[in-house]
C-alpha cells in the first residue's frame, strides 16, 4: 500500500515533514522518499532510500540538513522509487502517490504512441508515479491533468504534488485511500494517517472527499475541484492497515476493532479461559471479545518489536515464513493448561498460523481457538494490493477451494457468503489444516456495522467480489 505526508509552513518544514512521513511507516516497508522546495535557491531537494534492511528514521536522519524550504512532501512506498521531479509546461513540480494502476501497460503504450518517453524505469518496469505525472502533464492545468489521471487509470490513485508555490492534494476518485487535512499556527498538512498530527501539534480539519483536489499553502486550503458523490474506501484500513489511533471518515480504527470483537464475544457460545490478540492488529478485537464474552484478556503471545516487520510483506516466501515464526513469542506461563482464544485481523496466506499454532500447543495450551476480524479473503485486492499477492492462488482460501472443487474459480459467491455449506466447508478445512480447536470469521455485516459507514461507501471486493473501477 503506502502512505504520504505533506506540509506547507511559513518557516522551515523539514522537522514536521520528517516525523510526519515517519508516522506512515506501518503502511509500507520497501522505499521512502522526501522532497522540499528551497525558495531561496529555487530548487527541489530530494532523497530516496530503500527500507528493506532498515527503518525510515535511520535512513533519513543524515539527510535532514539538505531539506531546505517551507514546503515538502514525502512518502512511504511499497511500489516504485519516488518522489518524481518533473519540469513541464505546468512548471516544475515533485509528486508522490499512493496508487495501484492495473492497466499500466495499456497506458504506457498510449503515452509512447503520443510521443512521451519514460526515464524512471524501476527494475526494468515503468515507474507508475512517473506515468501518473505524464498523464497530469497532458492537461492544460493541474486540475485538468489530475482529472485525466482519474479518467485513465483502472485501480486507485491518491497524490501530493509539490509546486514552487504550494502543495496540491488529490484523493483517489473513489476515495479508496484517505487524505486527511491538519492545521496549526502558520502551517497546513495533508496525510494518509491522522496519527501523524497530534505529536506535531496539528489539529484535524477534515477528510478530503473522493476525487477532491485542493491547493495547500501555509495559511489556506483552497478547493480546486469539489468531491465526487461515490465513495469506496478500503474496509481493510480498519481491519489491518490502520494505526489504532487513526481515524478515516471520522471512524476510529481501535473503536472499530473493539466493536467487532465485542459483538463476536457476545454471540459466541464457545467456553474459553482467556482472550488474547495476535499483535498488533488483533489486540483491539481481542480486548472487545474479552469484554463481550466476559473473560479476562491475557497477553499469551507478544511481538518482538525491535526487528521484525509484518509477516506477509517480504517478497520472498521463505523470508515470510521465517518472519512469521520468529516475530511472535508465546508466554508459556499464561498458556499452560488454558483454553486460549486468539483474535487476529485476517488470514491471507496462512503463513503466520502455520508455525505459531503448533508452538502454542507445545507451550501447554489445552485448546487453541481462533477468531478473525473479517470474513475470509476470497478475492485478491485489485485496488491497493494490500495482500501483496501476485495472483489469487496465493490466497489460502483459493488453494482450499481448488482442493474442494477441483477449480479455484468455482462457486466463489457461495464460498464468500456466511452460512452456506460451501462457506462452512471452507472454514472447517482451514481449522483442520492448522489444528485449531475452533475457528470463526466475523461476517461482513458485523465488520460493516463496526466501521459505522454504509456498505455502499466501503470497498469489500476482497470479501465478496464487489468491483467498482
Amino acid at each position: 500500500m503506502g502512505g504520504f505526508f505533506g506540509v506547507a509552513a511559513k518557516e522551515a518544514c523539514r522537522t514536521d515533514l520528517f516525523y510526519g512521513v515517519d508516522y506512515n511507516s506501518h503502511l509500507g516497508t520497501r522505499r521512502a522518499g522526501m522532497v522540499t522546495y528551497d525558495e531561496i535557491e529555487r530548487r527541489f531537494c530530494r532523497s530516496i532510500h530503500s527500507l528493506e534492511s532498515t527503518y525510515f528514521r535511520t535512513k533519513f536522519e543524515g539527510d535532514l540538513p539538505k531539506f531546505k524550504g517551507s514546503k515538502g512532501i514525502g512518502v512511504i512506498s511499497d511500489t516504485d522509487p519516488q518522489p518524481i521531479i518533473i519540469n513541464s509546461h505546468l512548471g516544475k513540480f515533485a509528486i508522490v502517490t499512493v496508487a495501484r494502476i492495473c492497466n499500466i501497460d495499456e497506458l504506457e503504450r498510449r503515452l509512447i504512441e503520443e510521443g512521451e518517453h519514460f526515464g524512471e524505469l524501476s527494475q526494468g518496469r515503468t515507474n507508475q508515479t512517473e506515468l501518473i505525472a505524464l498523464l497530469i502533464n497532458s492537461g492544460k492545468t493541474f486540475v485538468e491533468g489530475i482529472r485525466n489521471v482519474f479518467a485513465s487509470i483502472k485501480g486507485s490513485c491518491s497524490m501530493l504534488i509539490l509546486t514552487e508555490n504550494s502543495i496540491i492534494a488529490a484523493r483517489d476518485k473513489l476515495g479508496r485511500t484517505p487524505i486527511i487535512l491538519g492545521k496549526k499556527k502558520d502551517a497546513y498538512a495533508a496525510t494518509s494517517e491522522s496519527t501523524a498530527f497530534p505529536n506535531l501539534d496539528f489539529e484535524y480539519v477534515r477528510d478530503l472527499g473522493p476525487g477532491e483536489i485542493v491547493e495547500i499553502t501555509h495559511d489556506d486550503v483552497k478547493v480546486l475541484s469539489e468531491p465526487l458523490p461515490e465513495m469506496q474506501i478500503c474496509s481493510f484500513l480498519w481491519v489491518y492497515y490502520g494505526f489504532p489511533t487513526s481515524c478515516y471518515e471520522g471512524k476510529n480504527v481501535e473503536e472499530t476493532r473493539f466493536a467487532s470483537g465485542e459483538e463476536m464475544g457476545k454471540t459466541d457460545p464457545t467456553e474459553v479461559d482467556c482472550a488474547c490478540g495476535i499483535p498488533d492488529s488483533g489486540v483491539g478485537m481481542a480486548l472487545g471479545y474479552a469484554a463481550g464474552h466476559h473473560v479476562p484478556y491475557h497477553r499469551c503471545i507478544s511481538k518482538y518489536t525491535p526487528t521484525w516487520p509484518r509477516s506477509f510483506t517480504p517478497a520472498d516466501q521463505s523470508m515470510r515464513n521465517l518472519v512469521a515464526k520468529m516475530k511472535l513469542v508465546p508466554n508459556r506461563a499464561l498458556l499452560d493448561g488454558q483454553r486460549a482464544l486468539f483474535c487476529d485481523d485476517s488470514i491471507v496466506r496462512g503463513t503466520q498460523l502455520n508455525d505459531n499454532v503448533g508452538e502454542l500447543y507445545r507451550c501447554g495450551a489445552k485448546e487453541v481457538h481462533m477468531r478473525i476480524a473479517c470474513p475470509p479473503l476470497i478475492y485478491g485486492c485489485r485496488y491497493l494490493n494490500f495482500t501483496s499477492s501476485k495472483s489469487d492462488m496465493e490466497l489460502l482460501t483459493r488453494r482450499i477451494i481448488e482442493e474442494l472443487e477441483g477449480d479455484p474459480e468455482k462457486n466463489l459467491d457461495l464460498y464468500a457468503k456466511t452460512g452456506t455449506p460451501q462457506y462452512e466447508a471452507l472454514v472447517e478445512k482451514i481449522r483442520e489444516r492448522f489444528g485449531l480447536t475452533t475457528l470463526k470469521f466475523n461476517p461482513l455485516e458485523t465488520l460493516v456495522a463496526s466501521i459505522g459507514l454504509p456498505k455502499c461507501k466501503l470497498c469489500t471486493h476482497c470479501f465478496d467480489g464487489t468491483s467498482h473501477f
